[in-house]
């Protein structure tokens, strides 16, 4: 037996089984969490529905999913601007004005790597979509930018919602007391964009999400002034269809309107950094998200 050895010393004895039992717990602890985590569960009070999916970067499925965006530099129009946001710090994003003047507005909001090239080509692409809206594509990391998936799911779980929204409030700040927003983002920006919806309240007008955690509170739903588009990836294991399922009777029951554009792909199957992005289907909800988008904000 282990204790009663007369080959060991029982103090050092004890204190190396109590590693192993220590090491053995977080090793049980860690395989619990990664099969038990799931975006259908309702977040704890207080805790805010992005939160709740930033918790899957812990999950090694989830951050294996997502293939490292490969070497690429926007050369398009466009510039990086500042602007102050409403917790007395500063706001960054990049911006690609109307030719015309206009007060209509679409916040692009990225994914869980940031606001790199891919997501400024985005904006650039909207931009040639919907002539005389401004497209403002939103850095709610704050300047820092991801290159592999540990370092994606570290800045994920490092926003704070009280800073993002405070980004988001100052953004809708900046574009005016006229202002028409529309917002679209991707994973983790799917999320945000109905955040955003839901934070510009009267000025809201449109929102796409692309496989994003929806808002599960139905008070908080009630004060959408937007319908939504909702990109749906059957083979999503995280945004699942208990998930989207949830949304539809939570979306029914505030009254709002919501279509769900459903694929038959895995999570991240449009992003746009994804250097495995399925071109057909990921071409057709473009499609569809910018014939919504021209329709919600009058654009010819």
């Amino acid at each position: 037996m282990l204790f009663f050895s007369p080959h060991l010393h029982l103090p050092f004895s004890m204190k190396k089984l109590w590693t192993l039992c220590a090491a053995l717990l977080s090793v049980v602890s860690v395989a619990s969490a990664q099969s038990t985590m799931s975006c259908c569960t309702k977040p704890a009070a207080g805790q805010a529905a992005t939160e709740v999916f930033a918790m899957l970067a812990s999950n090694e499925d989830f951050s294996g999913g997502h293939d490292a965006p490969l070497p690429f530099t926007y050369a398009g129009e466009g510039g990086m601007i500042e602007f102050k946001t409403t917790d007395g710090q500063t706001g960054k994003a990049f911006e690609i004005k109307s030719k015309t003047k206009s007060d209509k507005y679409l916040f692009v909001i990225h994914e869980w790597w940031g606001l790199n090239d891919y997501i400024k080509q985005e904006a650039g692409r909207f931009a040639e979509e919907l002539p005389g809206v401004n497209v403002i594509a939103l850095d709610l990391y704050d300047g820092q930018i991801a290159t592999d998936a540990d370092q994606a799911g570290k800045l994920m779980q490092g926003v704070k919602t009280e800073r993002a929204q405070a980004i988001i409030n100052g953004a809708l700040a900046y574009a005016g007391p006229k202002a028409q927003i529309s917002s679209i983002g991707w994973c983790f920006g799917g999320g945000w964009s109905i955040q955003t919806a839901l934070l510009a309240g009267p000025k809201a007008k449109a929102c796409v999400a692309y496989y994003g955690m929806p808002e599960k509170d139905v008070a908080k739903l009630k004060t959408l002034n937007t319908d939504v588009l909702f990109v749906f990836a059957k083979q999503d294991k995280w945004i699942n269809q208990e998930v989207v399922d949830q949304f539809r009777k939570d979306m029914a029951a505030a009254k709002k309107g919501l279509t769900v554009k459903t694929y038959d792909a895995d999570h991240a199957f449009a992003n746009p950094s994804n250097p495995k992005y399925s071109k057909d289907m990921a071409a057709d909800a473009h499609a569809a998200s910018v014939a919504y988008l021209k329709k919600n904000l009058k654009v010819k």
